[in-house]
């Protein structure tokens, strides 16, 4: 059952991703998109607190300056985002130093990269390196597809967003390098404004799976 599930999956989740066209009215609509969601808020906004896994890794971003005080299994710590060498890590209460301290602070970041994406994507649609274009959906609406091609862990992966009346993304699909299935669904719900004025989601669901953000605030 096992693999004929997987199989299933393979067939449908394997599609390459869509060419697009219409770049400049692709832009527009992702600016539409940030405007329904408040971009300028989440510009203003400095701190963002969620949690991720089941609350095992819990974040509490200092956006303005670049840093994330953090915990991740044995570890906790404040990340320097920008300056990564300064930054100090804890393993069950004790300090790192030299080289486990820079090893460590490297899966921190790349922690704090894929686990901060699943909570403020639609924010990086206009990131350095992206690239924006139209594609017609089944339903015949128009989706946004939004392709990486500098920066991350994994540049070159692609997203394909769709939204609802309001603009709000309600779901992607990803052809990303670390998946081995093309095309896979994610949805993004729970949209709720914060205090500082952003909207942010609450929870993804990924086939049988729900990812859940825990408690996310957003504060200036």
């Amino acid at each position: 059952m096992v693999l004929l599930l997987s199989g299933i999956y393979f067939l449908y989740f394997n599609d390459p991703v869509p060419a697009g066209n219409a770049p400049e009215q692709a832009d527009a609509l992702a600016r539409d998109m940030l405007d329904a969601l408040n971009a300028e808020a989440y510009r203003e906004t400095r701190y963002i607190t969620w949690t991720y896994r089941g609350g095992r890794n819990r974040y509490r971003w200092d956006k303005t300056m670049g840093k994330v005080e953090m915990s991740w299994g044995d570890y906790s710590g404040r990340i320097d985002l920008v300056y990564p060498d300064r930054s100090s890590v804890k393993e069950n209460g004790v300090v790192l130093v030299g080289e486990r301290l820079k090893e460590v602070t490297e899966e921190a970041i790349s922690n704090f990269n894929n686990d901060s994406f699943w909570l403020v994507a639609p924010f990086k649609v206009f990131d350095k390196g992206t690239k924006r274009r139209l594609v017609d959906l089944r339903d015949g609406s128009t989706g946004l597809l939004v392709t990486y091609t500098q920066g991350g862990d994994t540049p070159g992966d692609s997203y394909l967003w769709e939204l609802d009346n309001a603009l709000f993304p309600v779901k992607f699909r990803m052809w990303v390098q670390i998946l081995p299935l093309k095309g896979l669904s994610a949805t993004w719900e729970g949209w709720q404004e914060t205090e500082s004025g952003v909207w942010l989601p609450q929870y993804h669901k990924v086939g049988p799976l729900t990812l859940d953000l825990g408690e996310v605030s957003a504060s200036r």
